[in-house]
């Protein structure tokens, strides 16, 4: 295993660190201000359309396509993941440089799945920023970690498919530019269990399509929204299908396992700011008659947080190597293992940097209760971290034992001989 990064990657390393230096940190208060000045969480800032432009006549832009074609040459999985790390110490950056979630995911599905003619009508205007989406796949009424409990349907008529059904969590949905959704469904109730989903592309104002309410975070309104979504009797053409019946869950894996390992890079670069906040303050504040540097258990703190962050990434680089290598589906025990191990290492690191900061870390003067809030519920989005740990457990028991079940049946028989 080779981890070095190449000259490409370092060039763009270098580019996006001045970038982040000159442009990105000193108007993350512009960015925060502009919309609190508005009164509408969900306002677009104008400062957002002033960083893209500097960012796109960068060449800081689409970064973490892995794909090539008339879009122009993609990165690596592992020439993208310490651009992603950069890009994730700041909560504004991925959006600046067109490299944020949940557009990325649904630009790798056009990519991958597309029509030709879905591809010029919202692939095309997605990598040009000129539009955003959103992804319609958790439901409030079905546990979504098992994606064979969604129950929103998807029914032929004719020319047309006819969605019935309540989403929520619909990230971006609120967001000015949003024109196109992704939404996964079932097109056979029937079927067998992976083969039941479809999904397919609804453009925002189809009519019976409603955005009820923005779910908050913690008490955060995240600025680009997350909704419960309504689909009555919602009609789009049979063409907005992305590739035919019954893909949606094969779709669906092939989209989350690039996702995850995103989320997983950008979590570190957010533990490393933590970090470096957390190291800039205990130097600078005094307690007691000695700098809070000086004592042993926050030296403690800092001495973990730098082990456990150069493990996570080592892990991140190893699972980018070999998503690059042998695939998503060869990478997909290490794909749950950081799924796992960032977002539960950078929360260990922000809240001990909250509270290093005493009052002041949560509160809006420091970027880290945002950070705890958004990291925190990425042990929820894209699988909880009880599936990706059952994934893992499943896979070192079936080394012993090849038909081992989670389905509360067993194929050891008593006394250990197999049944």
């Amino acid at each position: 295993m080779d981890f070095a990064f190449s000259d490409r990657c370092n060039e763009y390393r270098d580019k996006l660190l001045e970038f982040m230096e000159e442009w990105i940190y000193p108007n993350e208060s512009v960015h925060d201000a502009q919309i609190e000045e508005s009164g509408d969480p969900h306002f677009y800032p104008p400062i957002m359309d002033t960083l893209k432009a500097e960012a796109k006549q960068r060449g800081l832009w689409n970064l973490f396509l892995p794909h090539s074609g008339w879009w122009g040459d993609g990165f690596s999985n592992l020439d993208y993941a310490p651009l992603a790390e950069i890009m994730g110490r700041s909560p504004i950056a991925s959006e600046a440089c067109n490299c944020s979630a949940p557009d990325t995911g649904n630009m790798e599905v056009l990519t991958m799945f597309g029509t030709a003619e879905q591809q010029e009508q919202w692939l095309r205007p997605l990598l040009d920023g000129e539009i955003r989406s959103a992804f319609a796949m958790t439901e409030p009424d079905v546990a979504s970690s098992d994606a064979r409990n969604i129950s929103l349907s998807i029914e032929r008529d004719g020319d047309e498919y006819v969605l019935n059904g309540r989403k929520w969590w619909t990230s971006n949905a609120f967001h000015k530019h949003t024109k196109i959704l992704i939404v996964m469904g079932k097109t056979d109730p029937d079927g067998p269990p992976h083969q039941q989903q479809s999904q397919i592309l609804v453009p925002v104002g189809t009519p019976g399509l409603t955005f009820k309410r923005n779910l908050k975070v913690f008490g955060y309104t995240d600025n680009e929204g997350h909704a419960e979504t309504i689909f009555d009797n919602v009609r789009v053409p049979a063409s907005n299908l992305i590739a035919n019946e019954g893909d949606g869950f094969m779709i669906s894996q092939a989209r989350l396992g690039p996702g995850r390992i995103h989320h997983c890079m950008r979590t570190i670069g957010a533990a490393e700011r933590a970090l470096e906040l957390m190291c800039q303050r205990v130097l600078e504040r005094e307690t007691f008659g000695r700098r809070v540097a000086e004592r042993s258990n926050v030296q403690d703190w800092i001495a973990e947080a730098r082990i456990e962050l150069e493990m996570i990434r080592l892990l991140t680089l190893k699972t980018a190597w070999l998503m690059d290598t042998v695939g998503n589906k060869g990478a997909r025990m290490e794909i749950a293992a950081i799924k796992v191990a960032a977002p539960n290492v950078a929360l260990k690191i922000i809240d001990r940097a909250i509270q290093a900061h005493g009052g002041g870390g949560v509160s809006q003067d420091f970027p880290l209760a945002g950070m705890y809030a958004g990291i925190r519920s990425l042990r929820l989005a894209d699988g909880p971290d009880e599936v990706h740990k059952m994934t893992l457990a499943r896979a070192e028991l079936r080394k012993y034992d090849p038909e081992f079940r989670t389905d509360g049946g067993s194929s050891i028989a008593p006394g250990g001989g197999r049944g």
